[in-house]
């Protein structure tokens, strides 16, 4: 057992008759591990673009919240009153008459189902 750690430790495995399968062995190794290293590089900055991208939808979405408050306020009419009494327009005291027309054929039409 002693002689076999010695030579792992010489790394004698690596310059024997057979050693072409261990240097096989070693690269693929090497290979697998460059490819986690990869991988794992990728996978973290796509967490951090994750990361970054819901705060910035955390961000717009209490704008858009603010924005609409604003526009809701803006929108009564006691802030649609205050803002044209500054201009001397003054809401109307008479409501609103509606008009209402009445095509000829539809009068007709209405007549004879009425009758």
């Amino acid at each position: 057992m002693k002689n076999g750690v010695y030579n792992i430790l010489k790394a004698r495995f690596l310059v024997n008759d057979d050693a072409f399968k261990n240097w096989r062995f070693i690269v693929f190794i090497i290979i697998l591990a460059i490819i986690m290293i990869a991988n794992t590089q990728r996978y973290e900055q796509k967490v951090f673009k994750i990361v970054a991208l819901t705060n910035e939808v955390k961000e717009l979405r209490s704008e858009f919240v603010d924005r609409r408050s604003e526009l809701m306020k803006l929108k009564m009419e006691s802030t649609v009153s205050k803002k044209m009494e500054e201009k001397q327009i003054f809401p109307a005291t008479v409501p609103p008459i509606k008009i209402k027309i009445v095509k000829k054929e539809e009068k007709n039409f209405f007549q004879k189902i009425w009758q």
